[in-house]
């Protein structure tokens, strides 16, 4: 299943035998930038060689990858930290240790590109001299094939991250850098290491702050896949956007508010943010295949097991940064004595194909009491909640299987984050919901907005049998109006085909709409993978949209405006838009995920 999702083609490659006396990669943190700055001079000799790379525990399982080491350094995974302030002149010198591999540089010099003047053969060297003059953050990078022309394996080792800093500006924030290995085994097995920074989940750095603090990250992916970043328990602002080639530093009227972001392959973020509330927070990759046990280098024999497990350190691995908030002296615990109170119960529904004989679990809502038996649905109901109005909601689990339910883009108390054996503060962590048992989620809502509810637990399994649900954050004395509030939620059911469903679903019963008449449409996707690009059209011709707000964020003014009526959603995405029909007549709205057959459709009567 990995497989699908990953759109590979199988190609069996040869296992390298496990090499002897080579280095071992330092995990590089990014703190410490590289070269000697003398006068406005950066002068860096880099390597590119071959080391052992221990992504996890050192001793534990490993790789032999080739990697960048400043000459007479250990070598560094990412590789070696290039910061310097605009203006700076930069001589690096590459030169190539590789017996038996010819690298293509791309990233270095004045007009970087994968090409033949930017080859070096096995012992070939090239300085590059140039000066950079554009703040930003950026990518250097070198590789030992032709990007995607070898589907059998990837590696991303060789690659670093290049900040040019502007005057005056701050360089006290953290640079994350994203890369993968991975490769096919004679068995046809993939085998893959995930890490941001040089390491993966547990073992990725522990971040510090206080709340109130204000954290600037730049995120740079070194990889060729895309990755939807989450950060739980917070918005943080998007400032600035790169290619890995050049960068656009955003202006006020720009920026946006965010709690998940895609970086495409080789893409670049700068983010600032603020903690509301203490204890221990993630940022992380929204793909399921990129965090669950079975991203770890050599998985765990019993897989399932693992990923129900109550350790973080177990059901969770690869793609994953972890954040210890202090609380601010002062700060006191919120008053909840007239809180909603809520309860949903987690259902077994019908049992899945011989192969898969869990059964498939279905999510339903009610507000004191419990459901029939029978009265399963995915997606699981839309709970609406309003601002300002604090709510208990009671989670029961009905399954034969521990879960835990996230409540994805709510600014809420770490303890009801929903990510067992990590939400919390200190000692005191929330444990898995046991089968048959219940799990209380304390919600404070801060904003209006569309959310997410789901599992955090076996996340595949349970994500693809219709563990999910969308919430609805409504402003004090709005009322939920379905004649004119429309949801479309994007998940994965498996082991039906194709598989991708929107409400449940890949076909829904025209939408009867009035010319002239304001609708809002709620767009969510929580598939385990895929993007779905939603879009109206009418005639052929895409119609209009005003788009209105992301992941639950109302969107500035000068971004929220009217557009042409397309839009890609990615995992761990919300997205709003106001749709006005000025025509009678029938549109389509559509919403295919990438290259993927029969796409949900759904036919739009106007009058």
């Amino acid at each position: 299943m990995r497989r699908v999702f990953a759109a590979v083609v199988l190609l069996v490659a040869a296992v390298t035998p496990p090499r002897v006396n080579v280095p071992v990669v330092v995990a590089n943190d990014n703190r410490v930038p590289a070269g000697r700055l003398v006068n406005g001079v950066l002068t860096l000799d880099l390597v590119a060689t071959t080391a052992r790379w221990y992504p996890e525990d050192s001793g534990a399982s490993f790789v032999d990858v080739a990697v960048f080491a400043e000459e007479g350094q250990r070598p560094q995974i990412p590789g070696p930290l290039i910061r310097v302030p605009s203006g700076t002149r930069l001589k690096v010198t590459v030169r190539n240790a590789l017996p038996d591999s010819t690298i293509a540089l791309r990233g270095l010099g004045t007009a970087p590109a994968d090409t033949v003047a930017n080859s070096l053969a096995p012992g070939g060297s090239r300085t590059f001299d140039y000066r950079v003059d554009v703040p930003g953050t950026f990518l250097y990078s070198a590789r030992t094939t032709p990007l995607n022309s070898d589907l059998s394996s990837e590696t991303e080792q060789l690659a670093g991250a290049i900040v040019v800093d502007a005057p005056g500006e701050r360089t006290d924030d953290r640079v994350l850098v994203i890369n993968i290995w991975g490769e096919y085994q004679r068995d046809s097995s993939w085998r893959e290491a995930l890490a941001i920074n040089g390491k993966s989940w547990p073992n990725t750095e522990r971040l510090d702050a206080t709340v109130g603090d204000t954290l600037r990250w730049r995120v740079v992916n070194g990889s060729i896949r895309p990755h939807p970043m989450h950060l739980h328990g917070a918005y943080f602002r998007v400032d600035a956007r790169g290619t890995g080639l050049t960068d656009t530093v955003y202006q006020a009227a720009q920026r946006r508010m965010a709690v998940t972001e895609t970086l495409r392959g080789r893409q670049t973020m700068r983010m600032t943010w603020s903690p509301d509330e203490p204890g221990n927070w993630l940022f992380h990759c929204h793909l399921s295949f990129h965090v669950i046990a079975a991203a770890r280098l050599d998985p765990p024999q019993d897989d399932h097991a693992a990923m129900l497990s109550g350790d973080p350190g177990q059901h969770m691995a690869g793609l994953i940064m972890g954040i210890h908030v202090r609380p601010r002296p002062g700060d006191g615990a919120a008053d909840r004595r007239r809180s909603r109170r809520l309860s949903v119960y987690v259902v077994p529904g019908v049992a899945r194909d011989t192969a898969h004989p869990r059964p498939i679990t279905l999510l339903a809502a009610r507000d004191g009491r419990e459901p029939p038996a029978g009265a399963m649905r995915a997606p699981g109901d839309l709970l609406v909640l309003t601002r300002g109005e604090p709510t208990d909601i009671t989670v029961h689990n009905r399954l034969a299987e521990a879960t835990a339910i996230h409540w994805h883009g709510l600014e809420l108390e770490s303890w009801s984050d929903g990510v067992p054996g990590w939400s919390g503060q200190g000692g005191q962590v929330a444990p898995p919901i046991a089968p048959g048992d219940s799990f209380t989620a304390r919600l404070t809502l801060k904003r209006a907005g569309t959310f997410i509810y789901h599992t955090h637990l076996n996340d595949i399994a349970q994500l693809t049998a219709g563990l999910y649900g969308p919430l609805v954050v409504l402003e004090p004395g709005q009322r939920w109006d379905p004649s004119r509030e429309f949801l479309f939620v994007c998940g994965v059911h498996l082991p039906t085909a194709p598989g991708f469903v929107v409400n449940g679903v890949s076909t829904e019963p025209p939408l009867e709409l009035r010319a002239g008449r304001t609708y809002r449409f709620r767009f969510i996707n929580i598939a385990p993978a895929l993007d779905f690009e939603f879009q109206i059209r009418r005639e052929g011709q895409l119609a209009e949209w005003r788009e209105v707000a992301k992941d639950g964020f109302d969107l500035p003014a000068a971004q929220a405006v009217v557009r042409p009526a397309i839009k890609r959603v990615w995992v761990g995405e919300t997205f709003d838009a106001e749709f006005t029909p000025r025509v009678p007549g029938t549109y389509v709205l559509t919403a295919p995920p990438r290259n993927a057959p029969n796409p949900y459709e759904r036919k739009i009567i106007v009058r």
